[in-house]
């Protein structure tokens, strides 16, 4: 069964504060950690990423992702895959996948 994708803004149009904001959060910026590690860009489920929130947050987690340009959502009916826009984000904003994977998994500075 096909997809329908839900895209984010056009690579050229991906606003620096909007993905830092998105970055800002700790289970969104774990999320993009996982996929920058991922070098073969798999498509994964929602649910594998183990975060520990409600279906409903994890929603408005990867929407935020999804608007901010760094990730494409596929939508299934009764399922989402998400898969990192790596091309895009490595073309605006070179070396930031390359911190994010850097980063400890699971791991954030304190507060």
């Amino acid at each position: 069964m096909a997809g329908t994708k839900q895209a984010g803004p056009e690579a050229d149009a991906l606003d620096l504060g909007a993905v830092l904001r998105a970055l800002a959060d700790e289970h969104r910026r774990s999320v993009m950690t996982e996929l920058a590690a991922d070098r073969g860009d798999s498509e994964r489920g929602c649910n594998s990423f183990n975060l520990p929130i409600s279906k409903q947050t994890q929603t408005h987690h990867f929407r935020v992702l999804r608007e901010a340009g760094l990730i494409d959502e596929i939508d299934y009916g009764n399922r989402k895959g998400i898969r990192l826009r790596r091309a895009d984000v490595e073309k605006r904003f070179p070396g930031l996948l390359a911190l994010l994977k850097a980063e400890p998994r699971g791991g954030t500075a304190p507060h």
